[in-house]
């Protein structure tokens, strides 16, 4: 009889034990859910709120400027180079692209025209690349000023320059570790490696 109910006892317990951490790894599970759902809607809001997109703009435009600064970017290629000129259309803040697609830029790329027409000798080699930036934002169509800008569209165009231009200084460099030690080398990669900051994480903002 004792071992009847010791038995009975057991298996009660056994029982009780299986349903308690049955229920307790139900609300962990959920738990988890919760947090995970918390962490991609703080992500989410982050980065996606105004702030958070002009710092990730921000950046992307201060390393493609630094890039073409750093001794026209210590590339021989200006094909490399003409690159950053897109990069930086799709990448500018909306409020630096908006005061330069105005009247400001009108002035400016007028300017650099005249000067280039008429007194190409007076028109300086490094002001090219800046004047071609302007006038692109001032003439291009508002199918590529608002619409490929804000959309996915101009953060892949982005993603792919950058990613094209780190494997072109990589190989130029003569491997990833030579792009780390070679003079100005550790600056153009950490430069370019920047440049993909913003299109990688507005890109996993998009697929989350």
């Amino acid at each position: 009889m004792w071992k009847r109910n010791k038995k009975s006892y057991l298996a009660m317990r056994k029982e009780f034990e299986d349903e308690a951490a049955e229920l307790i790894g139900s609300d962990l599970r959920d738990l988890g859910f919760a947090a995970n759902k918390l962490a991609k809607n703080a992500v989410k809001l982050a980065a996606v709120s105004g702030a958070g997109v002009t710092v990730l703009e921000s950046i992307a435009s201060i390393a493609a400027i630094y890039l073409l600064i750093l001794d026209r970017t210590n590339w021989n290629t200006n094909i490399l180079t003409s690159l950053l000129i897109p990069y930086i259309f799709f990448s500018l803040p909306s409020w630096i692209f908006g005061f330069f697609r105005g009247d400001v830029g009108k002035w400016i790329a007028l300017i650099a025209v005249v000067l280039r027409l008429f007194f190409p000798r007076r028109f300086p080699e490094w002001l090219e690349l800046p004047a071609a930036l302007i006038l692109l934002i001032v003439v291009a169509p508002g199918l590529f000023a608002s619409t490929v800008r804000n959309n996915a569209v101009g953060v892949i165009i982005c993603l792919a320059i950058a990613c094209y231009l780190l494997q072109e200084h990589i190989r130029a460099s003569g491997g990833f570790r030579n792009s780390f030690t070679k003079p100005h080398g550790i600056s153009n990669t950490l430069g370019i490696i920047l440049l993909l900051v913003y299109p990688i994480w507005t890109l996993v903002l998009y697929i989350l």
